[in-house]
């Protein structure tokens, strides 16, 4: 397994389609779904593959002149949990920090309200991230948005 960065938009949009559709406990609404595919062009985009298959990626977004986001990831279910997504975050951070941005964050539903989210929040978690904050509106009221902060 190895982990490129991908420059091509349309390479972008093809990977994002095609590991969210599998994904339908994370990325099962439709519009959000073609949002993360939109907002993929132009971005900073890593994407994980073995045997030129794609079996993740993540892209970071700009959300201050200091702080990037890691706007969406997404790891096939099958390749889950063998650290694919731990690689990916790490490349990920690395070129943050070469870009010279000093804070990471990454929202995801609040602990406590699906299964699915909390094994998110506990691997973000894992990799080093804080809570900054609950937003319990931003999305809806059935998903809290939680905020979490690391610094590069």
């Amino acid at each position: 397994m190895k982990i490129i960065q991908i420059e091509d938009d349309e390479d972008k949009k093809y990977i994002t389609r095609t590991i969210l559709e599998e994904l339908p406990e994370w990325f099962g609404i439709p519009e959000a779904r073609e949002e993360y595919i939109r907002n993929s062009a132009k971005k900073t985009f890593f994407c994980a593959e073995e045997n030129e298959k794609d079996l993740g990626f993540l892209y970071l977004k700009e959300t201050g002149k200091d702080t990037v986001e890691l706007a969406v990831m997404g790891v096939l279910k099958l390749y889950q949990r063998k650290g694919i997504g731990k690689e990916l975050f790490n490349r990920a951070k690395m070129a943050a920090k070469e870009m010279g941005y000093s804070f990471m964050q990454v929202k995801t539903v609040q602990m406590g309200k699906y299964e699915e989210y909390d094994q998110t929040n506990l691997f973000y978690m894992s990799l080093g991230f804080k809570e900054l904050e609950v937003f319990p509106t931003l999305w809806d009221e059935r998903n809290p948005c939680q905020i979490y902060v690391m610094a590069l």
